[in-house]
């Protein structure tokens, strides 16, 4: 069995389907309706059921893959916003400086 490791750069940009070369073969095993089902979809857009379901499955990866990052993100920023909470840095001279003028003109 061979394992591929996959790493996606938000950054990077998919080459556009009628240039990119394919050599990697992806079969899945469905049940007829299963296959109906895309088939149908595939009558719809008009495209062939490979296509159809070659755009669909890159599509669901996209999402997983952005909604992951999102997520980690997400984490990542509310770890950072609590622990600034909770142990907040001490004033540098700016702020001090700032605050004195905000008394000054608001107390």
């Amino acid at each position: 069995m061979r394992q591929t490791a996959v790493q996606w750069s938000g950054a990077k940009r998919m080459a556009s389907a009628a240039t990119t070369k394919r050599n990697e073969r992806l079969d899945a095993r469905v049940s007829r309706e299963e296959k109906e089902l895309i088939e149908a979809a595939a009558n719809l857009r008009g495209t062939s059921y490979s296509d159809f379901v070659r755009m669909a499955v890159k599509e669901a990866a996209v999402n997983t893959i952005r909604e992951y990052e999102s997520l980690t993100l997400a984490e990542k920023s509310r770890r950072i916003f609590v622990e600034a909470l909770l142990n907040p840095p001490k004033p540098n001279e700016k702020a001090k400086a700032a605050a004195r003028r905000y008394k000054q003109e608001f107390a």
